[in-house]
């Protein structure tokens, strides 16, 4: 029988701890967090500062890690330089104190290898007329500490067949509820537009959904991120406008979401897993299914926009299953709503394809479209900005 090491502490006696010891005024915890060597995981680590000079994120002063202990830098030239991109309120700690989003810079100022959101600067720059609209969708899978037996699952056995699961309630059908529950108070209260989540149709396996937000630009803001209303949506996504200088708020606020989720998962003891076939068989894969319009899509006569998009998505169609998951090939399979990655296909409601072009959009004649190749554990900078350029 496996033994599982112990990994943590009273978390009811630190939260005790917390409530008892009152929050300085004068100063702030600032939680750096970048994306490691693996271009999954997130890192972070915190420094003080004084509140008094704090006033917008050009006021977060540049700082460093050891990239030689995240598979990012050579030991002789092991300093990182992490530069703040996107703030927000800290769901941990409260107060004050605050997330910080960055990226990561050799010390010559040249972005390092696995910085993908300096290049997707460009892409988007080169395309700011275009208004894009972005809604990203993350499916993520909760194991037990084992890290093996997903939750809610018998260990070394299975559950009921796929049905009852999705978007479901009760004991039976809906498993690790509190860990999306606190997920998404967390995000709110941080400032993260997370507009929706679901139970999916594996048990053990959830979603939500980022969006609509119109936040930060490139340059700073005075405060942590305001999200406001978008008129556009669609049925279980929420979808982002892009503009010119904010176009990164749903990606980075993407990146961030994933970085609590982990950090709320250390408090539930569970393990949140984002391969995109974390269980072989006749179970559901998860995706970051992308959603994308463009102006002219959303004009009138846009559907003729669109369509004449899918020959581009197809002629590059293994350039982008190049960047859309590691492990896509296990869930790409033709089963379980999905297209086989080896085809291209596109239709009207059709779940079974790589595109989906949503009923509403081919009913109004204009709208988005929905790229469901996409794989749970996507570099959102990078699938954005490919699509971006395809289209």
């Amino acid at each position: 029988m496996d033994s599982v090491p112990v990994k943590y502490l009273d978390y009811d006696s630190l939260h005790n701890f917390f409530n008892s010891v009152p929050l300085p005024t004068d100063r702030i915890q600032a939680e750096y967090i970048w994306i490691g060597g693996s271009g999954m995981d997130t890192r972070s680590k915190t420094r003080t500062l004084p509140i008094s000079e704090v006033k917008s994120l050009d006021d977060l002063p540049e700082w460093n890690f050891d990239g030689s202990s995240t598979g990012q830098a050579p030991g002789e030239r092991s300093d990182v330089v992490i530069k703040a991109r996107a703030w927000f309120r800290d769901p941990f700690r409260g107060g004050n104190n605050v997330l910080v989003m960055c990226d990561c810079y050799e010390m010559s100022g040249k972005a390092i290898p696995s910085n993908t959101r300096a290049p997707a600067v460009e892409v988007f720059e080169k395309v700011k007329a275009e208004e894009y609209w972005f809604g990203i969708e993350q499916e993520y899978t909760i194991f037990q500490e084992d890290g093996k037996t997903p939750f809610g699952w018998p260990k070394g056995g299975f559950p009921g067949p796929q049905g009852p699961y999705y978007c479901s309630a009760g004991t039976s059908n809906a498993f690790g509820r509190c860990v999306p529950e606190a997920l998404y108070r967390a995000c709110l209260y941080a400032g993260i537009k997370i507009a929706g989540q679901n139970a999916e149709v594996m048990p053990g396996q959830w979603e939500y959904q980022i969006g609509p937000c119109e936040s930060i630009s490139i340059g700073g803001t005075s405060s942590p991120p305001v999200c406001v209303v978008s008129v556009w949506c669609c049925e279980c996504v929420v979808c982002v406008f892009v503009q010119p200088l904010i176009l990164f708020c749903p990606l980075d606020h993407m990146w961030v979401s994933r970085y609590i989720l982990h950090r709320v998962s250390e408090i539930f003891r569970v393990v949140v897993s984002f391969d995109p076939k974390p269980i072989e068989g006749d179970w559901n894969g998860a995706g970051c299914h992308t959603n994308v319009s463009t102006k002219a899509m959303r004009a009138e006569g846009g559907l003729k926009v669109i369509t004449e998009a899918m020959p581009k998505l197809q002629a590059k169609h293994a350039e982008h299953i190049a960047v859309y998951g590691q492990g896509n090939e296990r869930r790409l399979t033709g089963r379980h709503e999905t297209q086989s990655m080896h085809k291209f296909s596109f239709g009207v409601a059709d779940r079974g394809a790589s595109i989906r072009i949503p009923y509403s959009t081919a009913q109004e004649g204009k709208g988005y479209f929905e790229d469901r190749r996409p794989a749970s554990n996507i570099d959102p900078y990078t699938v954005a900005a490919r699509i971006a350029q395809t289209v």
